[in-house]
């Protein structure tokens, strides 16, 4: 009887011990998005990712952007809907980064992005490697 119940303890101590210690860790997930058309689509998706693990508190998500989205970004030109959905995203502790390389074959300044977003100085495709490096999940809407 002893010996079932010290089986039976290993089993779950080997079955619930790699569980247990990813349970504290949040996971992480970095959006790409390149074409100018999907920029709605992919907040939107992220929208949806926040609302189904219950909040910002219970993710990291970056959104990393370079190529034709960007100019969506840029704080003159930006729609309202997609003013809007950044600044929700982020008091909800999404990060969003644009390509340097991007910001400098467009002619834009950082500062003429929507407020709060971060430079990725290595270039957008280089950040989203490094994340993923970090063990960021990968998603491109």
């Amino acid at each position: 009887m002893h010996m079932r119940i010290l089986l039976l303890s290993l089993l779950l101590a080997f079955t619930l011990g790699p569980v247990a210690a990813l349970a504290g860790d949040k996971p992480k997930v970095v959006y790409h998005v390149a074409d100018e058309d999907k920029v709605s689509f992919a907040l939107n998706n992220i929208k949806n990712h926040l609302a189904g693990v219950g909040g910002g508190d219970n993710i990291e998500i970056v959104l990393v952007s370079h190529g034709p989205a960007v100019k969506r970004f840029n704080d003159i030109e930006a729609v309202d809907r997609v003013r809007n959905g950044i600044a929700e995203l982020q008091e909800q502790g999404v990060t969003f980064e644009a390509c340097a390389n991007t910001l400098e074959a467009l002619g834009l300044a950082p500062d003429e992005l929507l407020p709060g977003f971060k430079i990725a100085e290595e270039g957008g495709v280089t950040r989203i490697t490094e994340l993923q490096g970090q063990g960021y999940a990968y998603i491109r809407p």
